[in-house]
């Protein structure tokens, strides 16, 4: 069975100014850049940005040692995760778009919508996921624990996104 997770990011800025941010390439590869201090194997592989939007897609090799022990029991390798990201044209009402992480011979699947709002202080970034593991005894076990890993992986790249976007673009 699937378990479902609602995450909102709450930004001090107007939502065209966080569009504006994931329009840039400098934007990915600063985050990217991050993710190196935890994992040493961390890429942009792909973005693409126009007037209908942008897609990007980040790679990143977490070491099976660095796995939780329960994880451990299914990923026989290195966990390599493949991630893409995508926001439609800007909207001033809703911009929407998608993400997938996926993980070849992995035990199951990460779908998401994001939806960008402005609000009255700011905006906000409102995702959506789905997770599915399909290894019967521990699938309720690994689906909690991608929910929890996820969380904190939201919350850092918001204030990351807030840090970004004060810095360059205001």
């Amino acid at each position: 069975m699937a378990r479902r997770l609602s995450y909102s990011a709450r930004f001090k800025f107007p939502a065209e100014k966080f569009y504006e941010a994931q329009m840039e390439r400098q934007y990915w590869q600063d985050l990217v850049d991050g993710f190196r201090m935890l994992t040493p194997v961390s890429e942009l592989d792909e973005f693409t940005a126009g007037p209908d939007g942008m897609r990007v897609v980040l790679k990143q090799a977490i070491p099976r040692d660095m796995l939780p022990p329960v994880a451990q029991t299914v990923m026989r390798k290195d966990m390599m995760i493949t991630r893409v990201e995508t926001l439609g044209a800007f909207d001033t009402a809703a911009t929407e778009g998608t993400y997938t992480a996926s993980i070849p011979a992995g035990p199951g699947s990460l779908n998401g919508e994001q939806i960008l709002t402005d609000t009255e202080t700011g905006s906000t970034l409102r995702k959506t996921t789905e997770v599915k593991v399909f290894l019967p005894f521990v699938n309720g076990t690994l689906e909690q624990l991608m929910l929890v890993n996820l969380v904190d992986l939201f919350r850092a790249e918001a204030e990351y996104s807030q840090h970004w976007v004060g810095k360059h673009l205001i």
